[in-house]
């Protein structure tokens, strides 16, 4: 085993410490040290459409945004054992949930290989280092953005994984026409498009 696997006891209950808490309508058993609290959010099985499924499916993902929020303000050495730890590979399809953006698309963008994912998921595995790194840079642009939103004073009924998701795949004549979405899988990209991220105006959210 690699020496970036091997955590010590302290280290594996600090990257529990650092994870977001969950908030009183998310906290459920769960595995530890997933960026969405113990327990990742799913819609209530059964009848999908009635008023008040679609009220709790909004306070689900407003939820999710805050805990993201959190990740992204977190001290860098914190995220860094978090990385170290792994987070649970279910946290994957709730990011995906949470962008409103296929599997496929995810882990193509971040360069992850989806039968490996799958497996994990499966076996509720955790995520290496590496893809850990991954999907945690792709969250923490979420929280970033709610974060902005939320600075600028207007962050009602925006969604900031939709927004996201959607953004990650238009051009930008800063990047020289690339569309961000090209550089999410690997750190330096993704510090690259956070950067360009905290660049923009709160009213380019609007």
């Amino acid at each position: 085993m690699s020496n970036i696997l091997a955590l010590n006891k302290a280290d594996k209950r600090r990257a529990r410490a650092i994870a977001p808490k969950p908030s009183a309508e998310t906290s459920s058993p769960g595995a530890p040290g997933s960026i969405f609290g113990p327990s990742a959010v799913r819609a209530p099985r059964g009848k999908q459409s009635g008023p008040a499924t679609l009220r709790n499916l909004k306070s689900n993902r407003a939820a999710q945004h805050l805990q993201l929020v959190e990740l992204f303000r977190a001290d860098p050495m914190d995220r860094v054992t978090l990385v170290k730890a792994g987070v649970p590979a279910a946290d994957f399809v709730v990011l995906a949930s949470n962008m409103n953006m296929a599997k496929e698309r995810l882990a193509s963008t971040l360069g992850l290989a989806r039968a490996t994912v799958d497996r994990k998921i499966r076996d509720n595995k955790m995520l290496s280092p590496d893809e850990s790194s991954r999907v945690l840079g792709m969250a923490s642009l979420v929280g970033q953005v709610q974060s902005l939103v939320a600075e600028s004073g207007q962050p009602q009924d925006f969604d900031a994984g939709a927004w996201v998701s959607h953004w990650l795949e238009q051009p930008v004549p800063a990047l020289g026409g690339r569309r961000p979405a090209e550089l999410m899988d690997t750190p330096e990209g993704q510090g690259i498009v956070s950067r360009l991220v905290a660049q923009m105006q709160s009213g380019a959210y609007a």
